[in-house]
């Protein structure tokens, strides 16, 4: 709304209200005779919440009250209503399509929905302006309540519900907090310093299920299963704990890990590691050499966070309790999707990195209708080369066995001890060079592999050599690219392997190995259909040979992510007859359609092994708040049995309780009750709680929102709490709003990842109380409550008149205003006169100064002369004529200057 119109609603209303008091007493005598003239008008900015709609609301003090005028209020909320007065009728709907409405002037009848009254006879009056509708009828037909404030000039509309308004406007806040992350520092904003300690109560998440099964083939079993996942923090590192049970309720693996994180690189003083890791650990892959394995051991790095071990390859691998499943998206496309195999991992090996930028993201689905999301940014490209930096890696594991085996090893799991470090050393930021040692056992035989490695940019094309050497025998030599070229990026690689060389990377029998890959995206209008295809060529040592290909189509019907793959393989055998050539399709898919969330996929053999193979679908959908429904069915050629399950999930505020049944086309069936909850220390009382979400896994953090009356930032005895107010966390992320004591705590916070936690202005209830700072950064620990405060200040406003040297008028340029930390806290834009506004501002210290991009375009100076200070005492600043001087000309353009 225009500024100047405010301030000419409140001298309006002012002199309103003068002679409305005068005449009120004889209001009671004119009656129903009341006629609208001049001393009678009112002008009234419309207030909801926080925030002030449409240009102004024409209306009257009548004998019985107060009445507005009926279009204004139409064009204010933007309300789908056609006024006729020629008909003297007005239809349409208020605020939702199923509320009707209908008012006839001519019958004097309102209709909303199904429900029709008569009008009351002072309830519409006749003005120059049109139907001027009295506030309480006014109230009833919007179902809000209306509330005249004839001092402030204010039409003050409330409802138990976010109006249609309420909801754009909190939208378009949101978009314009997401507009400027692009330039967004955390690092400028104030941190919550959370050091580590000798030992922290851990966090525990606990899983429990027991089942009932009668099966046709292995008969009547009774199953208890357990998981418990614990974190927290002793000696000053971070642990986490994975205790699991078998079948029958007995211990069977106990996996345990110390380890500190720092993306900065601040670990073990001189290495300036990343991360360093003992018990549990993951070790990294080589190029020519071995595979990433889990296993106990002890593991270090300085190596950035999401960098890849591998040139165009990566690993994903996490916790993954019982029931669970998870999926794996590359740049919005379904490539990947895994169950719970009983170990509580999650493994995608060897997923294909593409050039520029990756964007990863695992989706873990619980079985209480539980949703983590894990991203992950790749970039692979120029940016991605350190120049003159040096990597490192160095771990020793014994692969395989957890700390703790209590029900044994399988042999099959098992690979041995193993150990090796790696080096990368950035030359210049085109090319850098790699090279590592590696012992590890394979197939019984102990080898040792030396590599090395030379990367190089060429433009938008990445090339790595690489070559191994096997001490105990063989060499091979591998050569990369990873190109884009125009939309459409191509990965390529060739492998030699020679003089009996064997590695974990290829199979024992491959002498060489090529593979071509393309990606595209075919555009059709605003929707881009992606499309990848894959050639493989080996060549055995027995002189046989096998080609693969393989090709994935994405795509996205409403919501509903898909991909269609098709795989083609042929063995040509050096004796004898081939096999014939195999065709497999297999369709995946996950998505919500309303309110069903939909995952599913088939496998169907279209040659070789022809036929139907199997098919799953999930369907899953809320039924409240706190209750879920899930639909699973499921279809195996193999074993021609076809199952259906049902399950419900109920959510307490404790814990999660799930209940499912079972039944197969055999006439097998099963049944099943999970239990789940986790529990975690109470910062607030000293003490615990039980909650049904994760804590264990995930950060948290827990907050109190106080009144900061000496604006000091921290609170001080006798500062009073805020209730109902709602936190975000990052972009997108919101809390529950604060209790009575002003307490709220917002989990499932990803681990590691800096993120603002911040006051949503849209909660408070008084617009001139505001956030007195943007928030507080944290960088949360798994299972580690972090505390934080956030003041709530007075808040005021400050205007001014914005003009140039010489007096003329500067309309249309934005306006910045600057705390006392040089950050921009609010942006406005000056009016036709110069005038200017900033609304809602923080008691504090402020500068003002010109959006660059406006300054140079009418060649004035950023900065602003004026400072404001809103406090107590001067919560309005009218700063009056704030002038730009004008920017200095560049020399040799200016004329020279005069002398005294």
């Amino acid at each position: 709304m225009r500024r100047y119109f405010h301030k000419a609603a409140q001298a309006l209303t002012a002199l309103a209200v003068a002679t409305g008091m005068l005449t009120i007493p004889f209001a009671s005598a004119r009656a129903s005779t009341w006629q609208p003239n001049e001393d009678d008008a009112l002008l009234f900015d419309v207030r909801v919440g926080q925030w002030r709609v449409g240009e102004g609301v024409r209306g009257y003090q009548t004998d019985s009250g107060v009445c507005v005028d009926f279009a204004d209020v139409i064009i204010a909320f933007d309300l789908p209503v056609r006024v006729d007065k020629k008909s003297r009728r007005a239809t349409g709907w208020l605020f939702e399509e199923s509320r009707t409405f209908t008012l006839d002037r001519e019958s004097n009848t309102v209709q909303i929905v199904n429900k029709s009254a008569p009008v009351a006879a002072n309830a519409i009056r006749d003005v120059p302006e049109g139907w001027c509708v009295d506030t309480k009828v006014l109230a009833s037909w919007l179902n809000v309540e209306v509330k005249a404030d004839l001092s402030n000039a204010l039409l003050i509309i409330s409802a138990d519900r976010k109006l249609p308004f309420e909801l754009a406007e909190e939208r378009k806040a949101r978009a314009g907090k997401v507009r400027p992350t692009k330039a967004f520092d955390l690092a400028s904003l104030p941190q919550a310093r959370d050091p580590y300690k000798m030992f922290r109560t851990p966090s525990v998440d606990v899983v429990a299920s027991v089942s009932a099964a009668r099966d046709q083939r292995s008969g009547r079993r009774l199953d208890a299963r357990y998981e418990i996942y614990a974190s927290g923090e002793v000696a000053g590192a971070s642990f986490d704990a994975r205790l699991s049970s078998d079948d029958r309720g007995v211990p069977e693996n106990l996996r345990m890990r110390a380890y500190r994180t720092d993306p900065d690189g601040g670990l073990l003083g001189p290495l300036k590691a990343t991360h360093w890791a003992l018990g549990d650990v993951s070790t990294n892959v080589t190029p020519l050499g071995i595979q990433t394995t889990a296993g106990r051991g002890a593991f270090v790095t300085n190596r950035p966070l999401n960098r890849p071990d591998s040139f165009d390859r990566t690993v994903f691998r996490g916790e993954l309790p019982n029931g669970w499943d998870a999926e794996l998206y590359r740049n919005e496309q379904l490539i990947g999707y895994v169950q719970s195999r009983g170990d509580g991992r999650y493994e995608f090996l060897d997923v294909p990195l593409l050039y520029g930028q990756n964007r990863f993201e695992v989706v873990l689905y619980g079985p209480q209708g539980q949703i983590r999301r894990d991203v992950k940014m790749i970039p692979v490209g120029l940016g991605s080369i350190p120049p003159r930096e040096t990597y490192y890696w160095a771990g020793v594991q014994d692969a395989g066995r957890d700390l703790i085996n209590l029900d044994g090893v399988d042999p099959n799991d098992y690979l041995g001890w193993r150990g090796g470090f790696g080096v990368e050393r950035g030359l210049d930021p085109k090319t850098s060079v790699a090279a590592s040692f590696v012992s590890a056992v394979l197939r019984g035989q102990r080898n040792y592999y030396l590599e090395g490695s030379v990367r190089r940019a060429i433009g938008p094309t990445l090339v790595e050599l690489a070559s191994a050497a096997n001490l105990v025998g063989g060499y091979a030599l591998r050569g990369q690219v990873l190109a884009q070229v125009g939309e459409t990026l191509i990965s390529g690689e060739s492998a030699w392997l020679l003089g009996g060389y064997e590695s974990e990377r290829y199979d024992r029998d491959v002498r060489r190995f090529n593979s071509l890959s393309v990606d595209h995206s075919f555009r059709f209008g605003r929707h881009y259909l992606p499309i990848r295809a894959e050639v493989r060529y080996i060549d055995r040592i027995d002189g046989g040979h096998r080609l693969e290909v393989e090709s994935r189509l994405s795509f996205n019907i409403k919501k509903i992510n898909a991909s269609a793959e098709l795989d083609w393989v042929k063995d040509q055998s050096p004796f004898g007859i081939s096999p014939d050539a195999r065709l497999d399709a297999s369709l995946r898919l996950s998505g919500r359609i309303g309110g069903l969330r939909l995952r599913g996929e088939a496998t169907v053999g279209l040659t070789g092994d022809s036929g139907f193979r199997e098919s799953k679908i999930t369907a899953e959908w809320r039924a409240g708040e706190k209750s879920d429904w899930k639909v699973e069915a499921g279809y195996s050629n193999g074993d021609s049995r076809g199952r259906l399950a049902l399950g419900h999930t109920r959510r307490f505020k404790h814990f999660a309780l799930t209940g499912q049944v079972e039944a197969a086309s055999d006439g097998s069936v099963a049944a099943g009750l999970n239990l789940a909850f986790s529990i975690g220390p109470n910062p607030h009382d000293g003490g615990m709680r039980f909650a049904s979400e994760k804590l264990a896994s995930t950060g948290q953090a827990f907050a109190v929102v106080f009144q900061d009356e000496n604006a000091d930032g921290i609170r001080q005895p006798g500062e009073a709490v805020q209730k109902e107010v709602e936190l975000t966390a990052g972009l997108s992320a919101r809390g529950p709003p604060t209790d009575a004591e002003g307490r709220t705590i917002l989990d499932g916070l990803q681990p590691y990842e800096p993120v603002l936690i911040g006051i949503d202005a849209s909660s408070l209830p008084d617009p001139f109380v505001q956030p007195a700072t943007s928030g507080i950064v944290v960088t949360p620990r798994p299972g580690v409550p972090v505390v934080i405060e956030l003041p709530l200040v007075s808040a005021g406003e400050i205007s001014g008149q914005l003009q140039r040297e010489g007096g003329k008028i500067l309309s249309g340029l934005d306006i910045e205003l600057v705390d006392k930390n040089g950050r921009v806290v609010k942006t406005t834009r000056s009016e036709y006169d110069g005038f200017f506004l900033f609304e809602f501002v923080p008691y504090g210290r402020y500068s003002l100064r010109i959006a660059a991009l406006a300054a140079n375009v009418v060649g004035v100076e950023m900065t602003l002369p004026s400072v404001a200070y809103l406090g107590k005492d001067s919560g309005s600043v009218d700063l009056g004529i704030v002038t730009a001087r004008a920017t200095q000309r560049v020399a040799g353009l200016a004329p020279p200057a005069q002398g005294p």
